[in-house]
């Protein structure tokens, strides 16, 4: 009889009928912030390392210690900075300080963004879903393939010479 009884909760489980248990096990987000009132969090992109505080303010973005605009002169890497802010509809409602080593500054500058998506999530986690489908809360593994021995480069091969 116990065998039945589990097919029955195998079909329930099929059915769907059972996935109101599993529901209410999930807990919502929690926000993680410090005594501040900060939420921090590290962004990578290809060889570049950001360290992301956030905080509310006047949407002031300080990166090693510069301006954004200083810092990040070209525009097109100041919009990748911006973008989560747009995405998340909170633009000029937090304030920024980041500092961020390695790589070069498109490199950097995705870091940074990273780390400011996943700051974000971590200080008002209703931000989570806009941020995630937009694909900023994903680390972008693409790296720099290695040079191999025998090649001129990663792949390319030195110049054929037939004679």
């Amino acid at each position: 009889m116990a065998d039945i009884k589990s097919l029955d909760d195998l079909k329930s489980a099929v059915s769907g009928a059972a996935a109101p248990a599993a529901a209410e096990v999930a807990a919502p987000r929690e926000p993680k912030r410090d005594s501040l009132g900060r939420s921090y969090a590290t962004g990578k992109r290809k060889d570049a390392v950001a360290r992301v505080w956030v905080k509310p303010g006047t949407g002031k973005v300080v990166v090693n210690g510069k301006e954004m605009a200083v810092y990040f002169a070209r525009p097109v890497l100041q919009m990748i900075l911006k973008q989560p802010f747009t995405i998340a509809n909170v633009e000029g409602q937090f304030d920024v300080y980041a500092t961020v080593a390695g790589g070069g500054l498109s490199g950097q500058a995705g870091a940074v963004k990273h780390g400011i998506s996943k700051a974000l999530q971590l200080y008002e986690p209703s931000l989570r879903g806009a941020l995630k489908a937009a694909g900023f809360l994903t680390r972008d593994s693409r790296v720099v393939e290695r040079k191999k021995y025998g090649k001129a480069k990663a792949r390319r091969s030195f110049q054929f010479s037939k004679r």
